[in-house]
Order: C-alpha cells, then sequence, then structure tokens
C-alpha cells in the first residue's frame, strides 16, 4: 500500500462506542473523536454491523458537530456480513458480496458517517461463495466514482486474497494479532502483507490477556511483571508494544474508548523492545521455546 502514511499508527476502532459498547451520548464521541485528534490518532475503523447497524449513524452524527476537517481523518469501513436484526429480513446469518450489495452497503455507509468518501472499505469476512469478478465490478464502480479511495479485506488468508487479486488489487488485511493470538505470524498471512505491501491492521491486539486467565496469560504475565519496570510501561503499552515489533507494521486497531488508555496507547509507539524480550513473551505465549 503506497500510502500507508496517511493512517495514524494506532487506530481507534469504534465497535464499543455506540449500542454495542459504550452507549456514548453524541457530545461524548465529540469530546472522544477530539480526544483522539489530540493524540495523533486520526485513523477511525468502522463495520456496517457496528451497534447493530447503528454505530456508524451515531458517529457521523457526532463527526457533523465535531469541527474536524473530513481531510484530517481517515474513515475505514466494512461491509459483507449480513446479520438477523429487527431492521434487516435476514432468515440466518451469512455474506453477501454481490456487485449491487457491495455498492448499497456502501453508499449506506457514507450516508450515515456524513462523509463523501471512504479511505479504505474492507470485506469484512471472506465467503466460500465470494466471486472475484462481482466483487471487482463494485470496487471498480466505488473507485471511477470516487466513493472509496482504497480496498482491502478483514479475517483473509493469503489464498483467499490471491483469489480476489484474480481480478481486484488489495491493497490492506486487518487480521486479529495479540501475544495471545499470532497465527498470522506463522500462517503466511504477514508475509504475504510484506511481499505485496499491503497494510497491516490488528484488531484485538491486546488478546485475552486482560479478559481470560489461563496457563498462558499466567505466563505471559509473569514476564510482563518483569519488562514493567524495566520499560516504565503499562501492561498494555508492552501488549502492544510487541505487536509494534513486528516488519510488517502493524497499525493496532485500538477498541478502548476511554481516553486515559488511548493515551497510554499512543505512548507504546516510543518503546523499543529488546529482542530478546520479544521472544522471552512469545516462549510465554506457546509455553515452550521456539524450534
Amino acid at each position: 500500500m503506497n500510502s500507508t502514511t496517511e493512517y495514524s499508527k494506532i487506530i481507534a476502532g469504534t465497535m464499543t462506542w455506540g449500542k454495542w459498547g459504550k452507549r456514548l451520548t453524541t457530545d461524548e464521541m465529540v469530546r472522544l473523536m477530539n480526544h483522539c485528534m489530540d493524540l495523533g490518532i486520526t485513523t477511525f475503523d468502522h463495520a456496517d454491523i457496528y451497534g447493530d447497524y447503528t454505530t456508524e449513524a451515531d458517529f457521523g452524527a457526532a463527526f457533523s458537530k465535531s469541527g474536524i476537517q473530513r481531510e484530517n481523518v481517515q474513515f475505514i469501513s466494512k461491509c459483507g456480513i449480513q446479520f438477523k436484526v429487527e431492521s434487516r429480513s435476514n432468515k440466518v446469518k451469512h455474506y453477501d458480496y454481490d456487485s449491487e450489495y457491495i455498492i448499497w452497503s456502501v453508499e449506506q455507509s457514507l450516508q450515515k458517517l456524513n462523509t463523501e468518501y471512504l479511505d479504505l472499505l474492507l470485506l469484512h469476512r471472506p465467503s466460500p461463495l465470494m466471486d472475484p469478478e462481482e466483487i471487482s465490478l463494485a470496487i471498480s464502480k466505488l473507485k471511477q466514482e470516487g466513493k472509496i479511495k482504497q480496498f482491502g479485506v478483514s479475517n483473509f488468508s493469503p489464498s483467499q486474497i490471491k483469489l480476489l487479486e484474480t481480478k481486484v488489487k488489495v491493497e490492506g488485511n486487518q487480521v486479529e494479532c495479540s501475544l495471545t493470538s499470532n497465527d498470522v505470524m506463522d500462517n503466511g498471512t504477514l508475509d504475504d502483507c510484506i511481499i505485496k505491501g499491503r497494510m497491516v491492521m490488528a484488531w484485538s491486539p491486546l488478546g485475552t490477556y486482560f479478559r481470560k486467565s489461563s496457563d498462558r496469560t499466567n505466563r505471559i504475565q509473569k514476564i510482563i511483571d518483569q519488562l514493567v519496570p524495566k520499560y516504565n510501561a503499562t501492561e498494555d503499552q508492552l501488549l502492544l508494544a510487541w505487536v509494534l515489533r513486528h516488519p510488517a507494521g502493524i497499525r493496532p486497531v485500538v477498541g478502548t474508548a476511554n481516553e486515559v488508555r488511548l493515551a497510554l496507547a499512543i505512548k507504546a509507539l516510543e518503546i523499543q523492545m529488546e529482542l530478546e524480550d520479544w521472544f522471552l513473551l512469545l516462549e510465554a505465549s506457546n509455553g515452550s521455546e521456539v524450534a
């Protein structure tokens, strides 16, 4: 991806800003947006499904009141997942990547976000019924009309991306990546991104460390406890620094709506984790030394 410098190195994930989480008011969202901007977090990650298809509109209403200039921020959104919700007549959760649906979904996102374009559109999850030609028709039309600047995917494997690239260029991949979920470092996903110059975004970059107690998280915590004073850092900063150390140039999508934790996340960019400390954490995650 040639223009990755325009996206902030820490991305604000909006999934919990609305109905699915904090249920922030319009004024609270305005404050949080401006706080992000003050920190240098200029990229906001959305998906049409967040808040049962309501969070984009809540965010858009706040953005129109925020005073932030559109050219100073980047909007990412995703489409393709069809939920069973009252606002839609779906019989079953499924994926829809017909060209007409992709175009309609993007136009809905633009209307809700109060913007004329998305900086980056992602297909949310791969579908066994994906037709590269069908997807390409939609992406070509949306780019030609200026409704999206770039196109990427989320949760796709290298082979699934290769399938799409028979017809359309894929410029980014948003994947689960953390100390407790790092398969993308071994299964070729990050290798593919480096080789092809795709922007890598990591959702859930803190993993299960704060959410679940297990043998794995207990092992990790023992090492983290040793490293906190060494780096004068918090636990979450060290978890982010571990992800940031990877040469793929991973951009963590930070899902917190807490102003203090967002400020801490930005400071993680300043941590230069030493090589052996990185592998100490990997060993703790794996439960064994590297082969």
